[in-house]
């Protein structure tokens, strides 16, 4: 599953699923462009590329800043003179009570990173991925399909947004040739909110297990390749069974 000559962009890339997915690519000879707003973290899975041997490029920037997404595409090309593969990983989960008065801010915080900032560097890198007949990946949650929860409003709305953006404009891009499709995971183990660490519950799985980011990975890496060449607008829930038992998690 090589993607030598083939340039990868990931959003969030310097840590958890993104940190491990940037590896995978890497581990595959892809060109690695890597965004996020931690220079430090950012700096580290460099270098981890780098050991690798894959060629990588760190850009450090805010994509809720109306000019960095345009701006990140265009350093890509200028950097590698093409695109082939979008990953939209970057995101944040922040829970505030609707009735509370920091409801509206965290609404509209949450949704600029988590569903704006996808829309407008998608819509900067889709005139070169048709140039490559390349691909996108949006990762939202589980929590974007199971859309109940107290004190959830705002995440919850923009990881369902993210997977019906993939649907309705998977529609649009399929005649040039163009791939879109949505991994929903459930809890992953280094999964960090609002800086404290997430310890899930994994008996409300029915796989009594909770998945690790290579798990996440490997799936994004399959859906990216040529060995889902035929799938488009398609959802992956990757949640050991959670959804099934129809718990909160």
């Amino acid at each position: 599953m090589s993607f030598a000559k083939k340039v990868v962009l990931i959003t969030g890339g310097s840590a958890g699923i993104g940190f491990t997915t940037t590896e995978f690519f890497a581990k595959e000879s892809a060109a690695v462009v890597i965004v996020g707003k931690n220079e430090k973290k950012l700096n580290g899975i460099a270098n981890r590329c780098v050991q690798l041997g894959a060629p990588v490029y760190v850009i450090k920037a805010d994509l809720t800043e109306n000019d960095q997404a345009e701006i990140v595409v265009k350093k890509t090309i200028r950097k590698y003179g093409q695109l082939d593969v979008l990953v939209n990983n970057s995101g944040i989960k922040k829970e505030v009570p609707f009735l509370s008065e920091n409801f509206l801010p965290t609404y509209d915080e949450v949704m600029n990173v988590n569903l704006r900032s996808v829309v407008r560097i998608t819509h900067f890198a889709v005139p070169h991925l048709i140039k490559t007949k390349g691909n996108i990946i949006n990762i939202s949650s589980q929590t974007g399909i199971n859309t109940a929860g107290p004190e959830n409003v705002a995440y919850r709305t923009s990881k369902a947004g993210i997977k019906h953006f993939t649907k309705s404009l998977s529609l649009e891009l399929a005649p040039f040739g163009i791939r879109i499709n949505t991994i929903c995971p459930g809890p992953v183990l280094t999964n960090t909110f609002e800086g404290r660490e997430v310890n899930p519950d994994k008996s409300k799985t029915a796989l009594c297990k909770i998945c690790d980011p290579e798990e996440i990975a490997n799936l994004i890496l399959y859906v990216a390749s040529e060995r889902a060449k035929g799938v488009t607008g398609s959802n992956f829930l990757v949640d050991n069974g959670g959804l099934l038992l129809d718990k909160l998690i």
